[in-house]
This record gives C-alpha cells, sequence and structure tokens, in this order.
C-alpha cells in the first residue's frame, strides 16, 4: 500500500497503513515479531514486564496491575487489545495514550521492513509497544496478550510473572475448540523459573493451568482459587467489595469494577505482583487505597441509563448477566447487540435473553465487511424463540431505537459495538 508519511498531517495515512495489515485471519508465531524487533533494537530486551493471558479477564487483570503499580511512584507502560475508539489506547505510559506523531514516526521510519518481512498489524503495532516503552523509559510495562499465548506476538518477553485468568471457548479455530486445548494455549506464556498466578475458577482447568506451569518449570505457581479463597463479595454499582484470605489473614478490599468475577480479576492481580517480590509485592501489600484508582472503560460502565460491556463471547456474557441480576437496573431494558459472525452468537443471545426485554440489532460501521454477521440471521432465530427483536442496519438509528423508550440501555457484542456507540455519545475511552 502506497501511503505518504511525510506530510505533517499522516496520523490517518499511518493508521490506514497499519490496518492495511490486517489480513482475513491471525499469523501465530514469534519468528517475524523477533525480526522486527531485531531491527528496531531489541526495546523488550531488558524491560520489566507483567504478561496476562485468558479468554475473559485479562484486560481487567492489566487495569488492576498498571493502577497499583503507578500507585508505587513506578512509570508504568500498558499494552492492551483491541482499542475501542482509538487506536492511541492500546499504548499509554502512565495513562497517557502515545501520542499521533509517535505513532506516524514509528510507522514512517520502520515501513520498509515490515513489508519486507511481511509483518502483521499485530505484529508491528507488538512492536511499535516495546520501541514507545523503550523511548519513554519506563520503569514496568503491563503486556496483554492479544491471541493465545504460546504463539502471540507479545510472548517474547521473560516476565517478572505471567497470569493466566479464566478460559472459556472463543477464536476456536486457532486456539482448539476444548477448554483444554484453549488452555494449553494460554499457558503458552508460562516460562522457566518465571512465578505464575492462575485465576482460573474452574477446578479441573485451573488444576491444568497448575500442571502446565509446573512442566514448563515456572516456579513458584499459585492458584488463586486454591490457595487464596475469596468470599463475602458485594456489588454494588460503584464497584465489587470482596474478603481475600491469604497467609492467615483475612483482607477487605474493593475495586471500583462491577461484577462478580472482578474480586477474583483483583486477586489474579494481586497474586502476581506478590510473586514478583521486592516493590512490586509491596504494591500488593498496599493495595487497598490504589485500588480505587483503577479503571477500564467498556467494562459494564453504566453511564447515566446507558450501560456499556464488550462481552463478546458466551462466557463473557454469563457473566454480564450475573452482574444485571444482581444490580437490577432499571425497566424496559432493551439491548443494543452487534456480535463478530464467528462467535457463538446464539449462546449469547439466549443468556441475555432472559434479562433483558427487547433487542436491537446492527451492525457497527467499524466491523470489518468479512466479520459482520447477517442481520437477518439473529432476527430470525429471536422471533423462532419469542422474543422481541427488530433488525437496524444503520447504527445511528439503532442506537436511537435503543435508547427510545428504554430505562436503561445495555450496549454489548462486541468491542466494535461498544466502541462506536462510546464515540456516537462522546463518551472517552481513555482512563487514567
Amino acid at each position: 500500500m502506497d501511503v505518504d508519511l511525510t506530510h505533517p498531517a499522516t496520523y490517518r495515512a499511518a493508521l490506514e497503513y497499519l490496518f492495511a495489515r490486517v489480513s482475513g485471519g491471525w499469523k501465530l508465531g514469534l519468528e517475524t515479531t523477533r525480526a522486527l524487533l531485531s531491527i528496531v533494537g531489541d526495546p523488550q530486551h531488558g524491560l520489566a514486564a507483567f504478561h496476562v493471558a485468558g479468554t475473559n479477564g485479562k484486560g481487567s487483570v492489566v487495569s488492576t496491575l498498571d493502577a497499583l503499580l503507578r500507585a508505587r511512584g513506578l512509570r508504568v507502560g500498558r499494552y492492551t487489545s483491541p482499542h475501542l475508539v482509538d487506536f492511541r489506547e492500546r499504548i499509554a505510559v502512565n495513562g497517557v495514550a502515545i501520542s499521533e506523531a509517535a505513532v506516524v514516526d514509528f510507522i514512517a521510519r520502520w515501513t520498509p521492513d515490515v513489508e519486507r518481512l511481511g509483518a502483521t498489524f499485530f505484529e508491528a503495532t507488538t512492536c511499535m509497544a516495546f520501541d514507545h516503552f523503550a523511548r519513554e523509559r519506563v520503569d514496568v510495562a503491563v503486556l496483554e496478550v492479544g491471541l493465545g499465548g504460546r504463539l502471540d506476538s507479545t510472548n517474547v518477553v521473560v516476565p517478572l510473572a505471567a497470569g493466566v485468568t479464566s478460559i472459556g471457548l472463543d477464536h476456536q479455530q486457532y486456539l482448539g475448540d476444548t477448554l483444554e486445548a484453549i488452555a494449553r494455549e494460554k499457558a503458552g506464556i508460562f516460562k522457566a523459573g518465571v512465578p505464575a498466578g492462575i485465576g482460573e475458577p474452574d477446578p479441573s482447568i485451573r488444576a491444568l493451568l497448575a500442571d502446565l506451569a509446573r512442566r514448563a518449570d515456572s516456579s513458584p505457581v499459585l492458584v488463586v482459587a486454591d490457595e487464596w479463597p475469596l468470599d463475602d463479595i458485594e456489588v454494588d454499582a460503584g464497584g465489587t467489595a470482596f474478603t481475600l484470605h491469604a497467609h492467615g489473614k483475612a483482607r477487605r478490599l474493593r475495586t471500583p469494577l462491577v461484577g462478580r468475577y472482578q474480586a477474583a480479576n483483583t486477586a489474579t492481580a494481586l497474586a502476581m505482583l506478590e510473586l514478583a517480590g521486592g516493590t512490586y509485592a509491596a504494591s500488593a501489600a498496599d493495595a487497598e487505597r490504589a485500588l480505587a484508582t483503577v479503571a477500564i472503560p467498556g467494562r459494564f460502565q453504566w453511564c447515566g441509563n446507558v450501560i456499556f460491556d464488550v462481552a463478546h463471547n458466551p462466557a463473557g456474557t454469563a457473566v454480564l448477566c450475573e452482574t444485571l441480576a444482581t444490580l437490577r437496573p432499571p425497566r424496559p431494558l432493551v439491548c443494543l447487540l452487534t456480535v463478530l459472525r464467528d462467535k457463538d452468537w446464539r449462546a449469547m443471545m439466549t443468556t441475555l435473553a432472559a434479562h433483558v426485554d427487547g433487542f436491537v440489532l446492527s451492525a457497527p460501521p467499524s466491523i470489518p465487511a468479512d466479520r459482520a454477521w447477517a442481520l437477518s440471521e439473529p432476527v430470525e432465530f429471536a422471533r423462532a424463540q419469542g422474543w422481541r427483536a427488530q433488525a437496524e442496519p444503520d447504527f445511528d438509528r439503532a442506537l436511537l431505537l435503543a435508547r427510545d423508550g428504554a430505562e436503561t440501555t445495555l450496549i454489548t457484542g462486541s468491542f466494535h459495538t461498544v466502541g462506536d456507540a462510546m464515540s456516537r455519545l462522546q463518551v472517552s475511552p481513555f482512563v487514567g
């Protein structure tokens, strides 16, 4: 793709170039990432980092780690994906997103090598993140796996601690069609001599993850649900409180993140900090006040009469509905829903139907055409089940329909759905 990256106003051109690197599928493997990083100067070498994988919950763990480390006065890089509204959300230092100029500079400088190596969007973006963290001289980085773990571009680091959150059925075409197969891919981030934290709630899957960590010679291995039990979990619109039992002591903690599952996510982040030792462990020990600064957009984010949630697979939808049942937002509750065609949208709709009064089904403009669902299918499915549902291809009109007459509007199904709605409702995706 020919892109002019010499003109001052080239941020959009740089993004067009990057997104042109998104092909019809993911390219799993570390060779290209390592080759590009070598050319850039291997900025990942010597980088102190926390590495987080999982089907659901990893974004919350990353945000909790980020907040707790910054509370200790550390300069913290954060790399997450995908973004909601602006690409720059993916790469931040102390909550400040990478500048447009820095994005343009990286693309302009390394375009020939990206082209020559055939680097994908995610490979190039991962290298950009490491380069930015090196230039910004971060003390520590918190890295979210993009897809899987073993062959994900972020898996070029040797971290201070590696953590795996919950495992669910997602991206089966790449990771396998059973929870056990997916767990094995996620466990690929465990490394010899590196501590491993496991946040999975299911007994058999967490036992498998622990076994895989030990086979990788990770040390020590901490299984949160077995060694740090949680109880007295209380959820309200302002967050989640819980009691954590560790080392023979009980601590009452509270996170601003909403949902019972956020107790386990918080405990997983604390476990990873303790496993890393030193000042990192001190961050976990002093967590009570620092937890109040945790923030992540799009995870049961309740703004006025609108709830945003990026649940995009059946497991994520199940925990979303658990929170809806706990908080009981005002009814009628209408769900604006868009799901990518490769997800199990039937299971997601079936779970949601018990908690909402109707669906508005649409297609956000940011969804790639080859991943957009055919609206006729979910409408027919909903009506066959006796649910209220209407299709509106125009996303702006769909947003109006979902809010018209509703006491609460739930916007969910994908990052695209939430991001496009946030953009239109002028809700900022940038959080400190």
